[in-house]
């Protein structure tokens, strides 16, 4: 085999590496970004926390990026780009780990209950839900030093640590897209370079797929499994008050990160150009030839490169933002991407709550099917957009057109979904009255009814039971049952005397721990959002791959590391840090019940007005603002 042959195979080897590696690790950041968002309501659960505040924590991921992203896009293009890469791994690795501390550093998760559930109790022996519990008044509330005391004892501010290290992660993550992208289009054809990131970013797309179907599993699984008795555990995966083992994805999905940064650790700092290898293999061996045979002259060899100093790189910083931002068309993509983004991410972080809200779903089915129906949707729109733009071979204008075209189809589907709607779960004070006609209140005092006057309930106490008429009540006392049966979660509640102030007549007074099934036709309802929301799904990620053309194709070569890296902070820091927290706050808005927390005070929230969640959910205003500016831009762009 001739030398020539062998750089040009070792050449071609080497970018099929960085190309399989930089897919892979493509796959485990997306597998654990996807478990972070499904394990959102879980972690929430876990520490008593408001929405707001579980934004928060999510966004902390985009504020590790603010802080490195810039000086990682513009001085690592420079640098050693696989290994800066390699690096950004062991650090998100890192980041996982961290978030897995508090589990261990907490005692065993004790979730609100009204009353003793507890599985030891003899099933002769009676328990007397309406007399068993007392008011908790104002005065009967701990003073302020016992509720820091038992907060301390509790670890109930050790969601710093998920914030840290999720945090963390953010700055790992930094290197991956910009440098990642920039090496592969540096030294790869142009022609073949859509399609490698159709590749890339579809074997990413699976990274989700096992991130949400992980966070299922695991949200079925009790958060203290091995160490508490599972008899004694009174609620099931389907409870607003049930955690699964959340911290257990951290440490699957760290290790995988953290087996994908071995490659990069082997591969050069740069390639010869995909197609060029033969001419720089037939170049390199005349020169080595005159070279023999005293043909090239001393002064025509090429000079040995100097190393370039971090004083040198600094210097040419400024000028080079200032001549990126002079770019019309990539100023104006940057705003595009900035304003669907914004809408995206918000919505995304909380969709799994929304279905269980919304359609009555468990938080591990509705991480489910978007783990199996809405990202393999994503998976082959974005392979689609990218063999459309090959197989037609379509410019700059085609790939615009397609990826606006994408985005009307997706928007359309998107309006549909708002009119799908299930009614309220039906919850005795709450979403209905206790004779059974429809309201919303929130007002706890509406909780407190004639049939439940004289068992001096608590009103901040979340332990729903199941009657027989179909309608849940907040608890066994606010059910005004007198006596059970049963023990754990086969406690039957009897002679309750709210359900016979229903209009309908029905001889059995008993209820079940638990809320209370939707009605029959929300489950088809249900179906038909799924629908609508896989297929927009696949129309919207259609236009992924021609939208990042269009922006590669739109800026100078050597500012190519600077532009992704300066789109990826502006759409970050505008686009994926506040939403999470302003949709949190609207989220929270709309709740109707307000857990307690172990030590007293507001925890989580356990039931919300499903309408309203709707509406701050979708944000139809914001997202039709978005379409408008993202069309109105591209067609000053591009004569559309």
């Amino acid at each position: 085999m001739s030398e020539s042959k062998k750089t040009r195979e070792a050449c071609c080897s080497k970018l099929k590496l960085f190309l399989a590696s930089l897919a892979f690790v493509y796959f485990s950041k997306a597998f654990g970004g996807a478990y972070m968002k499904s394990s959102i309501t879980q972690i929430e659960r876990r520490f008593d926390i408001p929405s707001s505040l579980i934004g928060f924590i999510d966004g902390s991921f985009e504020m590790g990026n603010l802080l490195v992203i810039a000086f990682v896009s513009y001085f690592g293009a420079k640098l050693h780009r696989p290994r800066l890469i390699g690096i950004g791994c062991v650090v998100m690795a890192a980041g996982c780990y961290l978030m897995v501390l508090p589990h261990f550093f907490q005692g065993p998760y004790k979730y609100e209950t009204s009353m003793s559930h507890s599985a030891s109790v003899n099933s002769t022996e009676t328990v007397l839900p309406c007399l068993s519990n007392h008011s908790v008044t104002d005065a009967d509330a701990p003073d302020v030093s016992a509720i820091k005391a038992c907060e301390k004892a509790a670890g109930s501010s050790m969601w710093i640590l998920v914030f840290l290290g999720n945090m963390l992660r953010g700055i790992g993550e930094t290197p991956i897209m910009p440098l990642g992208v920039s090496y592969l289009d540096d030294f790869s054809r142009e022609e073949n370079t859509p399609f490698y990131l159709a590749c890339i970013h579809t074997v990413g797309i699976l990274g989700p797929m096992f991130g949400f179907m992980l966070g299922s599993f695991l949200a079925k699984i009790y958060v203290d499994i091995g160490s508490v008795d599972l008899d004694s555990i009174t609620i099931t995966h389907k409870d607003s008050r049930w955690v699964g083992a959340w911290w257990l994805g951290f440490i699957v999905t760290g290790t995988v990160i953290l087996m994908s940064s071995i490659p990069f650790w082997f591969l050069p700092k740069s390639l010869p150009k995909q197609g060029k290898e033969e001419s720089q293999s037939k170049s390199t061996e005349l020169s080595t030839m005159a070279e023999q045979e005293n043909f090239l002259p001393e002064e025509t060899q090429e000079p040995e490169e100097k190393p370039v100093t971090f004083k040198e790189l600094a210097k040419d910083f400024i000028p080079s933002l200032r001549r990126l931002f002079k770019n019309s068309i990539f100023s104006l993509m940057v705003l595009t991407y900035l304003v669907v983004v914004n809408g995206f991410i918000g919505m995304i972080t909380f969709k799994p709550k929304f279905m269980e809200q919304t359609f009555g779903q468990s938080a591990s089915k509705a991480i489910f099917l978007i783990g199996i129906l809405n990202l393999p949707a994503v998976a082959l729109g974005i392979i689609t957009g990218g063999f459309v733009l090959k197989k037609f071979k379509l410019g700059v204008i085609g790939a615009a057109r397609v990826s606006i075209t994408a985005s009307v189809g997706a928007f359309c589907m998107l309006a549909i979904q708002i009119f799908i709607q299930c009614d309220n779960a039906e919850v005795a004070g709450l979403t209905v009255s206790y004779q059974g006609a429809s309201q919303v209140s929130y007002n706890p005092q509406t909780l407190l009814s004639q049939c439940n006057m004289g068992c001096s309930c608590s009103m901040k106490h979340w332990d729903p039971v199941c009657a027989y008429n179909g309608m849940t009540y907040a608890s066994p006392c606010l059910a005004g049952c007198q006596t059970s049966t049963g023990t754990g979660k086969e406690m039957v509640f009897h002679n309750c005397t709210c359900i016979s102030e229903m209009n309908t007549p029905h001889s059995n007074m008993s209820a079940v721990l638990g809320q209370c099934p939707r009605k029959s036709d929300c489950e088809s309802k249900f179906k038909i959002y799924m629908a609508l929301s896989v297929l927009g799904s696949f129309i919207s990620a259609c236009g992924g791959t021609p939208g990042y053309i269009v922006l590669l194709r739109s800026i100078q070569p050597d500012l190519k590391s600077l532009a992704l890296g300066m789109q990826t902070l502006i759409v970050r820091t505008l686009g994926g840090i506040p939403p999470p927290i302003y949709f949190g706050a609207l989220i929270d808005r709309t709740c109707l019940k307000w857990g307690t927390k172990q030590c007293g005070g507001r925890g989580a929230c356990r039931l919300y007005d499903a309408n309203a969640f709707r509406y701050r959910e979708t944000s139809p205003w914001l997202v039709i603002y978005q379409k408008h500016v993202y069309f109105k831009h591209l067609k000053r762009m591009f004569i559309f």
